[in-house]
């Protein structure tokens, strides 16, 4: 059973710890732009902010994919975390150590803001629909749904994001199953922001919700977004390694 570790300092800077905080920083810019923008250009499109079921789709079905591919680029790397949520729940689980994992918070949380000052830019100043935007732009909880209400909702979809990670891409027994652990935990994402999308933004990612707040400068609500993900996250690393991993083997950080 894989126990929690603080680390040292010397793990934390050595060369290969340096280039998994720069494939987290990388990943992360590129899935936080290709989500951000979906949610802008489709905003843009349509002149107008409120979101459509049909557009509801495509940015699921773009998360989805862009995760897909942010995780499936970093995985050999840095273990293509690409989420705060996701390397707070490995490291309740053992699965990489607690200073390590806050290098990865540092590179996932540049990489988000850097995405979206570049979306920014790319977009002609199309800050302005981040500000408008209180649901897939810049999360916020739909009409009629309360703060806790959010956070709750947060826990239970980002608790099924990390529990799948482990499943398919920690789990010692995954066998060929981790091959596809990438495609997986892109459809869990798609298939929780189409399900939690109106009622809390479906976020599941501190640092997805990061960027557009830093761009924005609108923080109204944010703490939703990591009090909720960080449980959930938590509690599928205090869950899944400790009741499904055997005892015997003890996953090294490179596992994942």
């Amino acid at each position: 059973m894989p126990g929690i570790a603080i680390g040292n300092f010397n793990d934390s800077f050595s060369v290969t710890s340096i280039k998994a905080y720069i494939a987290e920083f990388i990943s992360t810019l590129l899935f936080v732009f290709a989500g951000v923008g979906s949610a802008i250009a489709y905003a843009k499109l349509t002149a107008d902010a409120d979101l459509d079921p049909a557009g509801l789709v495509a940015i699921a079905v773009c998360h989805g994919l862009a995760l897909f591919v942010a995780v499936s680029i970093a995985a050999n790397i840095s273990g293509g975390h690409v989420n705060p949520a996701v390397t707070f729940g490995l490291a309740v689980g053992g699965q990489i150590t607690f200073l390590t994992g806050l290098f990865y918070w540092i590179a996932q949380l540049l990489g988000a803001v850097v995405a979206c000052f570049l979306l920014s830019f790319v977009t002609g100043g199309l800050v302005s629909i981040v500000k408008s935007n209180s649901g897939f732009i810049n999360f916020g909880t739909g009409v009629g749904v309360g703060a806790l209400q959010g956070v709750v909702m947060e826990i239970i979809i980002t608790f099924a994001l990390v529990y799948t990670v482990y499943a398919t891409a920690c789990d010692p027994k995954k066998g060929a199953l981790g091959t596809i652990a990438p495609i997986a935990i892109g459809f869990i994402v798609g298939a929780n922001i189409l399900a939690a999308g109106p009622f809390s933004g479906g976020s599941m990612n501190p640092a997805r919700s990061f960027g557009p707040a830093v761009a924005s400068g609108n923080f109204a609500g944010h703490w939703i977004y990591w009090v909720g993900p960080l449980i959930g996250g938590g509690l599928a690393g205090a869950i899944y390694p400790h009741v499904f991993i055997s005892s015997e083997h003890i996953p090294l950080t490179n596992d994942y």
